[in-house]
Formats: C-alpha cells, structure tokens, sequence
C-alpha cells in the first residue's frame, strides 16, 4: 500500500512501467511462437518435390486400410504433366481428324478436290485408251474392206501406248483387192510361216464350236482365203468361241453381216456372211453365247453358210488347228 504522500504522476508512472514490461514480456515470446513456419520457409526446392507422403485408403465402417500409395510432390507433378501432354495431344490429333470432319468445312473440302482429281486422272486415262481401241477397230475394218495400203499392224496399236496413232482419215489408201492379194502371197505370211509360229497358248485353251456343220472350204492363206466356210442349215445361230468384247458389228458389201470379237491374248474371231447381227459393237460377251444368225448376206457367198476367222497377233491363222466344228 502506498502511502497518502505518494502523488499521482507517480502512480501513472508505475502504471506505465507495467505495460512496458508486458509488452517486452510478449515480445520475447514471438521467437517461440514463428519457430515452425520459419523452419519451413528454409525448406530448398529439391526438400520439397522430395517430400513423401502417404495415401491412405480405410474402410470407413472399421477404418481397416485398404491400400496405401506412396508419393512425393515431384511424382505428382510429373504425372500430371504427362496427363496434360496426353490430354494435348489427343486433342490436336481429334482436331486434325475427327472432329475436322465434323466442324471444319475446308476438310470436306479438301476431300472433294481430291476425288475430283483422282477422277479427272481416271478419265484422260480412259480418253487415251478409248482413242487406241478406236483406232484399233478402224484399222481391222479396213483390214476387212481391203483398204490395207499403210495399214498398220492391229497389235502393234496396242503394244505401243506412247506411240502416236494415225487417225484413219489421214491415212492414204491404196487400191485394194487383187494387188494387194498378190503383193500378200510373194510374202513369207504364207500358211508355212503362219504354222510355224509358237501358239502353245492356244492350244491350250478350249475354244467353243461356232456353229454346227461341215467345212466346205479350209483354210487357205495363199489364195486369199484366212478362214473356214461351215455349211449349215440357215438361221442356224453363230456362237462365240470364247469370252470377250464385240470390236465390229456392221454390214459389208463383200462379206454382208460381220461381227468380230477381241478375245484375251491379241486373238480376235472374225463370223462373216450372217443372216442378222444379234449384239452391238461394245458388248461384252461370254463363250457359247449367240453372236448372229447364218445366212447368206453379202456378194462373196452361194449359199447359206459361215465364214469363220481367227486373227492371232495380226496374222491369220487356221481355225481348224483349234476348234472343232
């Protein structure tokens, strides 16, 4: 207790002393209290992705664990780095094809061009091929007409695609007829040399009869003539000798209703002399399938009956060596 003569600035005074010692009291403490979170902050970069922690996974009616994954912070940021590449990656590659098909209109576009090409290719493609067979047919009619003077062989047409090939109507053509028959037999494409050639191919392969009936007149290249008459009853059909494409189907004079078919391996039939021509030039036909009528069209003819042909790589050939009639 103070005494009565203790004057009031004194005892504010000590009050005041008080508080001061208070504070430096709390002061003091600070140390103490920040000692955690200043350790932490002393932690380097590599302490911290090296962390390890748990995860720790219970059963939440008997906490009994279930698994436990180690991990670190480092290991968690390198998963998810490679979750966001592959979540990048995926996403550019959708957008460059799945989804560019569904939002991107210049995909479709790009598509159609590309067909577009594609197709313009396939038509100058078929342009020059239709041109080569064009000229092909030309050249075998007239061939049959007699027109040969600078004709040119038929397989060489088709052997040759980078060669350019002469339209009919620019060639210049010869008299036809007996010169030409008699300049063909002073040759060496005589019945001899034509035998003489390798057509193992051919006889290998089984040739349907045209028609039925017998041979009136063979084979004679010397005198002109490159094929078989068959005598049969009239309006008797002419069958295909094997599968392939109907290049002529047209009248002559010499030889009426003609119709030649192209067969694979540069042979082509030749059935002369019909009635009536049942298919068009163009026509894919199968062997044994009925080509035309028999008949006796044309001047060079006495009676009903075909005229049968077989061109193999250009030259004549004897029917008889390969179907039997």
């Amino acid at each position: 207790m103070r005494g009565p003569d203790v004057s009031l600035f004194e005892i504010l005074i000590e009050k005041q002393g008080f508080k001061i010692q208070i504070i430096r009291s709390l002061l003091g403490q600070i140390p103490y209290f920040w000692s955690p979170f200043m350790a932490k902050q002393k932690k380097s970069l590599l302490e911290r992705l090296t962390t390890r922690y748990q995860l720790i996974v219970r059963n939440e009616d008997n906490l009994e664990e279930r698994s436990v994954v180690g991990m670190t912070n480092g290991r968690v940021l390198a998963i998810a780095g490679m979750a966001f590449l592959g979540l990048f990656f995926l996403s550019l590659f959708l957008a460059q094809t799945l989804l560019a098909r569904w939002y991107d209109p210049r995909h479709a576009q790009r598509e159609a061009n590309q067909k577009l090409l594609e197709l313009v290719i396939k038509v100058d493609s078929l342009v020059v091929e239709v041109e080569r067979k064009d000229n092909f047919i030309l050249n075998i009619q007239r061939i049959l007409r007699g027109d040969t003077a600078g004709a040119k062989n038929p397989s060489e047409l088709l052997k040759n695609p980078d060669k350019p090939i002469s339209q009919a109507g620019d060639l210049e053509l010869g008299e036809a007829g007996a010169d030409f028959r008699k300049e063909y037999e002073q040759t060496d494409l005589s019945l001899s040399a034509v035998s003489g050639n390798n057509y193992s191919e051919l006889q290998e392969t089984f040739f349907f009869s045209p028609t039925t009936g017998f041979v009136s007149d063979k084979f004679d290249a010397r005198r002109g003539h490159f094929g078989v008459d068959i005598v049969t009853k009239a309006n008797e059909p002419a069958k295909c000798i094997a599968d392939g494409t109907v290049i002529m189907s047209s009248w002559t004079q010499d030889s009426g209703y003609v119709i030649m078919v192209q067969h694979q391996g540069s042979l082509i039939s030749v059935y002369k002399h019909n009635a009536e021509l049942l298919k068009k030039a163009g026509t894919f036909v199968n062997a044994g399938e009925i080509l035309a009528i028999v008949g006796n069209s044309g001047e060079m003819t006495s009676g009903p009956h075909l005229h049968f042909e077989l061109w193999y790589n250009g030259n004549p050939i004897n029917p008889e060596e390969f179907v039997t009639f």
